[in-house]
């Protein structure tokens, strides 16, 4: 397991809403990360569909820890989401981010959300980074 997956890992361990939404990690490596979620009842709005904020949560866990794997830490700035199709109970979605640009101060990060290859949503995010290490997150998983 390299040091990225390994800071990412143990990151994700300490983050007791995506346990709770049942998000799983599936790949990691530099500046990028997959996750998956299987969609049940706890995640329904009130028409039956999934509510876009455990959408917009599976997006932002991959914008997160993607952008983690980098040198020092990351913190998020700014997000947003366009949906574009509609996720039923019982389907499996799929998370996938990557660095889209970067410069000395903050870096933007794209999320592709699908359904066995179809778009579901999009998500675009901004970190600010810091100079912090990676070890305070560790020790103290507050926000910096």
């Amino acid at each position: 397991m390299s040091e990225q997956q390994a800071r990412a890992q143990a990151l994700f361990n300490q983050d007791g809403y995506a346990r709770h939404l049942g998000i799983e990690l599936v790949e990691v490596g530099q500046g990028r990360a997959v996750m998956e979620m299987e969609i049940q009842d706890r995640h329904l709005n009130f028409l039956g569909a999934v509510h876009g904020g455990a959408i917009f949560s599976l997006a932002d866990m991959a914008f997160g820890l993607a952008s983690n794997t980098e040198q020092s830490m990351r913190v998020g700035i700014d997000a947003h989401i366009a949906f574009v199709a509609r996720v039923d109970q019982g389907e499996r979605i799929r998370a996938s981010a990557f660095k889209f640009a970067e410069n000395r101060r903050t870096a933007v990060y794209q999320v592709n959300i699908t359904r066995n290859a179809e778009a579901i949503a999009t998500f675009t995010g901004t970190v600010y980074i810091t100079n912090r290490p990676f070890s305070e997150a560790l020790e103290s998983p507050q926000a910096p």
